[in-house]
C-alpha cells in the first residue's frame, strides 16, 4: 500500500501559517522518473537518436535541471492541493524552503504565507450615513467656462519691457544663494509660470513682478515653515532672477464660437447645458465616494484585528514608489523634498496600514456575500485603464498576466463590489453641501 502525502499546519500568528510537508519516497522517485522521461524526449545528444538517449545519460548530463524541474513541479502540485484544503488565501507570496528530490528518499519541505486574520464582521447593512446634496450654481458654471476660455486663450509675447503682472505668463531663470554661496538644487532655467494663480511662493512672485522683461534682479525670499523641502523650510535666502519673456493671454469672448471650439457644441446654450450635466455628475460621484468612505471608516472603527506585516510593507513599497515616480514626472528628485526614503516611509505607513485593513475588511464582506468578478468585468477594467494611460488594452492585459498581477486586479474589483454593496444598503440622508451651508452662515 502506497504511503500518502502528509502535512502538518502550524499557526505562527493570527496572520501567518506554516505548513510542513512530507512527500513519500515512492512519489518523489516517480516525479524524478517523469522529469527524466520529459528531458529524454527532447534531448539531442550526439551519438544518440532523438528520444532514444538512455535514462542514465540524461540523469548524468542534466542532473541539476532534472532535479530542479521535478522538485518545483511536485511542490507546486502539492501546495495547490494543500491550499485548497486549508481554504486560506495568501495575501503575500509563499515562502518555500529549499528542497531537492533524491531517488528513493522522501521529500520534506516547509512553506509559509500571510493571510487575513479571523474576525467577526459587524452589521454592515442598513448603516446610516449623511451625504452632501449637489447644487449647481451659476458661479460654478461660470468658473468652468472661464477655465475653457483660458485653455483656448491665445498666448503671445509683449513687445515692451514693462514689469510682469497677475495673469501674465513669464519665463524666468532663478537661483538661490545664502551667504554668497549657491544653494544646491534651488535653480532652474526658463521656468514658465502664470502669475497670480498661486503656482509659486508669494515672495517669489512679488520679486518677479519687480523685474522688467529682459532684465535681472534679486531679493530676499523666505520659505514657509511648512515648505515641502524641510531643508529650506523657514530659511531666508537671496534669490537672483532673470525675466526672459512676458506673455499675455487673450481670452476668447463667451459666445457661440467659443462653444464650437470647446467641444463642437451647436451654440453657447448647448455648451452650458453640457457643463451643467457634467459638473452635476462629477459632484455626485465625489459626494457618493466621500459618503462611502465615511461609511467604511465607521465600520472599520468597530473592528480590531492584526495586520499582516509583509502585506503592509508591500503596500507601503508601492505607495513610496508611486510618490517617487510622481516627483520624477515633475522633474524633481526625492532629495529636493529634503526628506529621506525612511522619512517618507514613516509618513506613509499609517495610510498603508489603513488601506490593508480596508482591503481585508472588504474582502471578508465579499466572501460572506459570495461576490464574484466576471471575465467581462475584468475586461472592462483593462479597457478603462488603457484609456487612462494611453496604452493598447491587449498589451496592457498581457503585462498584468505575465507579471502575476491578475489576482490583484480581481481582488480590487471584489473590494469595490463589497463597498458598493455596503453603500447600496445604507440609509443615506442628503444634507446641504458644506460650501452652501458655509455661505448661508455667512449671510445670516
Amino acid at each position: 500500500m502506497e504511503e500518502a502525502l502528509e502535512y502538518t499546519v502550524t499557526q505562527i500568528s493570527p496572520v501567518k501559517t506554516q505548513v510542513n510537508v512530507s512527500v513519500p519516497a515512492e512519489e518523489a522517485t516517480a516525479a524524478l522518473s517523469t522529469a527524466v522521461a520529459l528531458f529524454r524526449s527532447k534531448a539531442d545528444i550526439k551519438g544518440f537518436r532523438k528520444g532514444k538517449v538512455p535514462s542514465s545519460v540524461i540523469e548524468q548530463r542534466f542532473k541539476k535541471e532534472v532535479v530542479g524541474e521535478a522538485t518545483t513541479d511536485l511542490i507546486n502540485v502539492h501546495i495547490n492541493d494543500i491550499m485548497g484544503e486549508l481554504k486560506l488565501s495568501p495575501l503575500s507570496g509563499l515562502d518555500v524552503s529549499e528542497a531537492a528530490l533524491a531517488k528513493g528518499e522522501p521529500l520534506e519541505y516547509t512553506f509559509s504565507f500571510e493571510h487575513a486574520p479571523a474576525f467577526d464582521l459587524p452589521e454592515y447593512k442598513g448603516q446610516a450615513i449623511e451625504e452632501e446634496d449637489v447644487v449647481v450654481s451659476e458661479a460654478d458654471i461660470e468658473s468652468v467656462i472661464e477655465r475653457v476660455r483660458k485653455n483656448l486663450a491665445e498666448v503671445a509675447p509683449i513687445s515692451d519691457n514693462r514689469t510682469p503682472a497677475d495673469g501674465d505668463v513669464v519665463s524666468v531663470t532663478f537661483e538661490a544663494f545664502e551667504n554668497g554661496q549657491a544653494i544646491p538644487g534651488v535653480r532652474a532655467e526658463n521656468f514658465e509660470m502664470t502669475l497670480g494663480e498661486g503656482q509659486s511662493l508669494a515672495d517669489f512672485e512679488a520679486l518677479v513682478k519687480t523685474v522688467p522683461a529682459g532684465s535681472e534682479g534679486e531679493g530676499e525670499i523666505t520659505f514657509p515653515a511648512d515648505f515641502i523641502n524641510t531643508d529650506l523650510a523657514g530659511r531666508t535666502v537671496t534669490m537672483k532672477i532673470a525675466v526672459h519673456v512676458i506673455k499675455v493671454r487673450t481670452l476668447p469672448p463667451v459666445d457661440d464660437e467659443l462653444a464650437k471650439k470647446a467641444g463642437n457644441f451647436e451654440d453657447l446654450d448647448k455648451m452650458r447645458e453640457a457643463i451643467t450635466m457634467s459638473y452635476k455628475k462629477s459632484r455626485e460621484d465625489l459626494h457618493r465616494s466621500s459618503a462611502q468612505k465615511k461609511l467604511i471608516d465607521k465600520l472599520l472603527a468597530a473592528v480590531d484585528f492584526p495586520l499582516p506585516p509583509a502585506t503592509v510593507e508591500q503596500q507601503l513599497g508601492q505607495m513610496v514608489q508611486e510618490f517617487v515616480t510622481q516627483l520624477e514626472r515633475r522633474g524633481k528628485s526625492l532629495e529636493s523634498t529634503g526628506k529621506s526614503l525612511a522619512d517618507i516611509e514613516v509618513e506613509m505607513k499609517p495610510r498603508a496600514e489603513e488601506l490593508v485593513k480596508t482591503q481585508i475588511f472588504l474582502a471578508a464582506v465579499a466572501l460572506k456575500e459570495e461576490l464574484a468578478v466576471t471575465p467581462q468585468e475584468m475586461d472592462a477594467f483593462f479597457y478603462r485603464l488603457s484609456t487612462q494611460v494611453g496604452q493598447d488594452v491587449v498589451l496592457l492585459k498581457r503585462y498584468y498576466e505575465d507579471n502575476g498581477m491578475m489576482i490583484m486586479v480581481r481582488d480590487k474589483l471584489l473590494c469595490d463590489k463589497a463597498a458598493d454593496l455596503i453603500y447600496a444598503s445604507a440609509m443615506v440622508t442628503k444634507v446641504a453641501p458644506v460650501e452652501s451651508a458655509d455661505a448661508a452662515e455667512g449671510t445670516a
